[in-house]
């Protein structure tokens, strides 16, 4: 598969509203239940992908563009959102998450202008030389990821009541 720009802005750009329209108004039940100890919750998960849009994608895709693979990626912390308690609602992170995504696609078609640039590498930390294809691909099935751990940490909750169906329910399989 070519990767192709516009393609990986139709996910970047959906991912916010696609939260928001699964999240929103929901009960502290649905938003607080994880797979169990050292597990995200759907609060977690939209604070990493916060942290993710401050802190990951456009400072590595400069890096990029500005450096090459001379200079290594700045670092991440995907675990940096779990030290700080935040006392924002679901609605407010949702906003924040969504402000700072259409500023950081903004700034991406802003700073490729050629399909060329697509080849160009830099050093992530613990692979080596990557490319930028790769890494805006990344940033796509990050998103994805993401919105499954939601969903299947959602189903996770109603697992026993679900009852004899949940060998039929594949979301509730437990995949090693």
């Amino acid at each position: 598969m070519e990767f192709r720009m516009n393609e990986a802005v139709e996910i970047l750009e959906r991912t916010p509203q696609t939260l928001d329209f699964l999240l929103s108004g929901l009960s502290d039940g649905w938003l607080n239940c994880n797979e169990g100890e050292g597990t995200w919750n759907a609060i977690e998960v939209v604070d990493h992908l916060i942290e993710a849009e401050r802190t990951n994608w456009i400072p590595r895709i400069k890096t990029i563009l500005a450096q090459g693979e001379n200079t290594t990626f700045p670092p991440f912390d995907r675990f940096a959102h779990l030290k700080e308690q935040k006392e924002e609602s679901i609605s407010q992170r949702l906003e924040a998450f969504k402000k700072l995504r259409a500023q950081n696609i903004s700034i991406v078609l802003q700073l490729i202008d050629s399909s060329h640039q697509f080849e160009w590498t830099g050093t992530h930390p613990a692979f080596g030389k990557v490319k930028l294809r790769e890494l805006l691909s990344t940033w796509v099935v990050h998103d994805l990821t993401h919105i499954t751990q939601i969903v299947r940490v959602m189903a996770e909750r109603y697992r026993t009541d679900v009852g004899p169906w949940q060998e039929y329910l594949g979301i509730l399989s437990k995949h090693t």
